[in-house]
């Protein structure tokens, strides 16, 4: 693995030499989120493995093109898991890729980001050399949170050779429960029980119908399900409808073909009476809309009800036209060039990938 590295390093080292792009890549799985892919492509399959991993520390240590399903089959043995459930979009997603966009799937509702699982990282910068941060335990040293700070930094500030993650035990139990309740009416209802100790991990609105995944101590399911009520949905039918949101494979996403934007608001965030279809996550606080409202219009609503809008999937002259992510205030601008020029001063990696500016 030294010789991977070492050429992963030549291959930087020229292309800084040169003023050349480099566009960093594992499975490709997501190649369609964030704007323009510029330069030659820097494959990073071939470092692959579990570095460590010691499941009574609830740590795992992975090269960055460890496929995805490799991770979690491994956890999966030990009755262990990513609880922010990373989505895959196919079958080649690495774990490099699922750090680097920083997504997560149903369960960052109960159990955080992506960016909350990282305990630690390796990466190699645009300098070519490789810099450690953060550790493999729970309990890190002071300092600077870089090894946070890579996730969702979609591969701008260099390439994560190795990352530290920590892992959660799978729920004993888990039941699904169906209610039929419109949009605001579910919304308030999802923020009434987020205030309560209940075991939901995850929940989803959408057409009318809402559900809530209940995971945690088979007492503690059953006691939710009694108190909440509704409708139990079947465990093959419940397994599926979560894993079809996790991976937008779920008709919401696949019918039609207007853009598909990304909401982030308060959870009690009423309806941005935009046109479209509306798919509600994470208690209230995500907000799906497959719409052909203009961006000015759709990132207008996000703002006044004190959020932002991403472009998820759209054309690519729409993204060239609006832009992926809502335009930063001008002093977190020069926060991210200040990173931007520490970590990959030529400029090389995944350029115009997150904004225009590098």
């Amino acid at each position: 693995m030294p010789a991977l590295i070492e050429q992963f390093a030549r291959a930087v080292r020229e292309a800084a030499d040169a003023g050349r792009p480099l566009r960093l890549r594992g499975g490709g799985s997501k190649d369609f989120y964030g704007q323009s892919l510029v330069g030659e492509v820097l494959d990073t399959r071939a470092y692959a493995g579990i570095v460590e991993y010691d499941p009574t520390e609830l740590v795992v240590t992975a090269r960055c093109g460890t496929p995805l399903v490799e991770l979690e089959a491994a956890l999966a043995a030990k009755r262990q898991m990513l609880a922010c459930e990373c989505p895959h979009f196919g079958a080649t997603a690495t774990i490099g890729g699922a750090v680097a966009t920083g997504l997560s799937g149903p369960g960052r509702q109960a159990a955080g980001s992506v960016r909350d699982f990282v305990l630690g990282a390796k990466l190699l910068d645009g300098r070519a050399d490789v810099l450690d941060f953060g550790g493999r335990v729970m309990k890190n040293v002071a300092g600077y949170d870089v090894s946070r700070l890579l996730a969702g930094s979609l591969g701008t500030l260099g390439l994560i050779l190795e990352v530290s993650l920590k892992t959660l035990p799978m729920p004993v139990a888990t039941a699904t429960l169906s209610f039929e309740l419109p949009e605001d009416k579910a919304v308030h209802t999802l923020n009434q029980w987020g205030g309560k100790p209940l075991p939901v991990s995850a929940s989803a609105w959408c057409d009318g119908q809402l559900r809530v995944r209940l995971s945690g101590a088979a007492a503690a399911v059953r006691a939710a399900r009694e108190t909440l009520g509704g409708e139990r949905v079947e465990d093959e039918q419940a397994c599926a409808f979560w894993l079809g949101l996790r991976e937008q494979t779920d008709v919401f996403f696949t019918a039609g073909d207007a853009p598909l934007w990304r909401l982030s608001l308060p959870p009690t965030a009423p309806s941005s009476g935009l046109a479209g279809d509306v798919l509600i996550e994470w208690g209230g606080a995500l907000r799906w809309l497959r719409s052909g409202a203009d961006a000015a219009s759709v990132r207008a609503a996000a703002v006044k009800a004190g959020g932002h809008a991403t472009l998820f999937r759209g054309s690519a002259e729409l993204k060239a036209g609006a832009g992926v992510f809502q335009a930063l205030p001008d002093a977190m601008m020069r926060i991210h060039r200040k990173l931007k020029a520490q970590f990959d001063p030529a400029g090389i990696f995944n350029r115009g990938r997150m904004y225009s500016e590098f």
